[in-house]
């Protein structure tokens, strides 16, 4: 029998966007930052509350930012890709480019919003960027600064991606994933999202008399873009978190119908992990004890298969 926390066993309702702040029709700054400070309203209840299913949640916006990083990358692995790149790699082995970016929204995901020169240089290396000490020890001091002046999310979030790219042109991949971590930091949530890059490209950050060319860090009008890129990003993480919530219920109301000694274990992981592979082995669960257990949550359509492959098949919400 297999035993859960009711604390934990019971998913937090998902949070939703006001319609209201889903409207804009060329908003001033003003109507941006408010609309923005709506979206990371509904979003701050849900981030300090951490049910369950919260692993799984962030790990697929991390998922999903990493499939985003692609285009800035000039690689063009897509979230199916993404997936294999890190569940094939051997424990310990190089994942490849493609999947050291997914690493690191990974991370971003994982571990509390510190920042610190080492961490910042270990991040820097995932994302292909090779990145001196004292530059560093620097960028480190500058974002202790911005967050020492309380300046309001959404603008902090979009000063540090202009300073990286003025810093440097080709770390814009790294500002997006600071601009997150500077989100978590300004709001005080226990782990950040991983949201702005999947808006990178998006409407909010098109020029409406230029042409509709991409407007960039540092140019004008980029503070109000990332306010409405951060309404879309939002949006679409409480789209998923709705979706994510269903499915940790469906699987939390089967688990009493698993018998098998490894269940909860297994059950953890999935409602933690972008995805777990069919293939697991666990002190408690044999390969082919996971198989038959993954193929009974999919009876129970508590489950869904990712990969669409008959063999190495993986499992999650």
């Amino acid at each position: 029998m297999i035993r859960l926390d009711p604390a934990t066993a019971n998913p937090a309702p998902p949070p939703t966007i006001p319609a209201w702040a889903l409207t804009a029709h060329g908003p001033s700054d003003a109507d941006a930052a408010f609309q923005a400070g709506a979206a990371l309203a509904a979003l701050d209840g849900f981030a300090q509350a951490q049910p369950a299913w919260a692993g799984a949640w962030r790990q697929r916006l991390a998922l999903r930012c990493a499939a985003a990083s692609m285009r800035l990358a000039g690689r063009a692995e897509d979230e199916a890709g993404l997936r294999d790149a890190w569940q094939l790699c051997p424990a310990g082995a190089d994942p490849g480019p493609a999947g050291a970016i997914f690493g690191a929204w990974r991370q971003l995901a994982l571990q509390p919003p510190a920042v610190s020169a080492d961490r910042l240089a270990k991040v820097a290396e995932m994302l292909g960027l090779a990145w001196d000490d004292e530059a560093l020890a620097d960028l480190c001091t500058q974002i202790d600064d911005m967050v020492g002046s309380r300046r309001p999310a959404p603008f902090a979030a979009a000063a540090i991606v202009a300073r990286l790219v003025a810093m440097r042109a080709d770390a814009e991949l790294f500002g997006w994933w600071l601009a997150d971590l500077m989100l978590a930091l300004g709001l005080r949530w226990p782990q950040p999202l991983p949201l702005l890059i999947t808006q990178a490209f998006g409407p909010a950050f098109r020029t409406e008399g230029g042409g509709g060319k991409r407007i960039r860090p540092g140019q004008k009008d980029f503070e109000r873009a990332v306010c409405g890129a951060l309404v879309q990003a939002a949006a679409e993480a409480c789209r998923l978190a709705s979706e994510l919530s269903r499915r940790a219920e469906r699987l939390l109301a089967v688990a009493p119908k698993l018998r098998a000694k490894g269940a909860g274990d297994v059950i953890f992981l999935l409602l933690n992990e972008d995805a777990v592979a069919g293939s697991l082995v666990t002190k408690n669960l044999s390969r082919f004890a996971a198989r038959r257990l993954f193929e009974r949550l999919q009876q129970l359509e508590a489950v869904r298969e990712l990969s669409g492959r008959p063999t190495f098949r993986l499992f999650g919400l």
